[in-house]
């Protein structure tokens, strides 16, 4: 699949680092570092401006490594790029950790996964058909 994309930033395109890769690693795009305070939470430009397909979408995941080694993750997530948007890719982090965190410029921030998505169409019922779970949720079957 291709995608168009406009890179404003000073940065390479998103790429996949290996083979069998889900997503492409977004990075900040800054004039300056920024320090993170615990529990503040920060719009992080990319300088990424992409045209999503219809019947597609960009999701917004974290990293998982930031988020184990230094409590950095997203407030939205997965975020959603819809076809239709041509904004800048934006990130929303937050530091979920006791210390400060130092982002910089050209750190790899979250990752960019494209998606094809369903429209759905309501069919408006009197009833749903019965299963065995039913209504039970929130942990009904137990922590082991």
């Amino acid at each position: 699949m291709k995608i168009s994309i406009v890179n404003h930033s000073k940065h390479p395109l998103p790429a996949y680092e290996t083979g069998a890769s889900a997503g492409m690693d977004l990075r900040a795009n800054l004039e300056t570092d920024v320090v993170l305070k615990p529990l503040q939470r920060i719009l992080v430009p990319t300088g990424l401006f992409v045209e999503i397909p219809m019947g597609y979408e960009a999701q917004i995941r974290p990293r998982s490594g930031l988020a184990i080694k230094k409590g950095i993750t997203l407030l939205n997530t997965p975020g959603t790029i819809d076809a239709d948007y041509r904004g800048e890719i934006k990130i929303i982090l937050i530091n979920l950790s006791n210390e400060d965190f130092i982002l910089c410029d050209g750190e790899r921030i979250a990752q960019m996964i494209i998606a094809a998505h369903e429209k759905a169409e309501w069919v408006e019922v009197d009833e749903l058909v019965e299963t065995e779970r039913g209504a039970g949720g929130f942990g009904h079957t137990g922590n082991r």
